[in-house]
């Protein structure tokens, strides 16, 4: 099952993928607001062909991966996978027109719409480093249970658990570090 967002209200509308073709476009009617808005379901990719000579390695997409942070399921959302990348990740609450770049989709409203950044850099041996701070947001982000001072600048580790509101994240760090 796939689902797609209404553009008007936010709400979702499920279907079954399996049952269409790709390239297929299909309308829906919101059942909350009544708004009519169309998709298109995606083609598959074709394969990439390596752009230096034959024995070239065809880069991978996890070659660019630099962690995820896992958003638990809970009364006001579903599982998430938000994919990690290089410099400021700002995590906070989905809503039209908010500038972050990491939206969790939510409906608690004690997550702010900016509410924690988790900076990803390198540092001087060439390893990665996963920095977090709050915002800073109106009900804080706590660390291992331990709130965050405006100040305050964490150093991350895998399995690390970040709460923001009503809301668990688990980093979940690169394969290669």
């Amino acid at each position: 099952m796939k689902k797609v967002r209404c553009p008007k209200c936010n709400s979702y509308t499920f279907f079954d993928e399996t049952r269409y073709q790709p390239g297929q476009r299909l309308v829906f009617v919101c059942s909350e607001c009544k708004k009519q808005f169309a998709i298109q379901i995606p083609a598959p990719a074709s394969p990439k062909l390596p752009q230096g000579g034959e024995n070239e390695p065809e880069a991978s997409p996890r070659e660019a991966w630099v962690g995820a942070v896992i958003v638990v399921e809970n009364a006001f959302h579903y599982r998430q996978e938000i994919p990690l990348e290089m410099g400021d990740n700002a995590f906070g609450r989905f809503v039209h027109g908010t500038n972050i770049n990491k939206p969790i989709e939510t409906v608690d409203p004690s997550v702010d719409t900016r509410h924690c950044i988790i900076r990803v850099q390198r540092d001087k041996d060439g390893q990665l480093q996963y920095i977090l701070r709050d915002a800073p947001s109106g009900t804080g982000t706590f660390y291992m249970n331990d709130i965050l001072r405006d100040q305050d600048r964490i150093r991350l580790h895998d399995g690390s658990i970040i709460t923001i509101g009503a809301t668990t994240l688990i980093l979940k760090l690169s394969e290669k570090d």
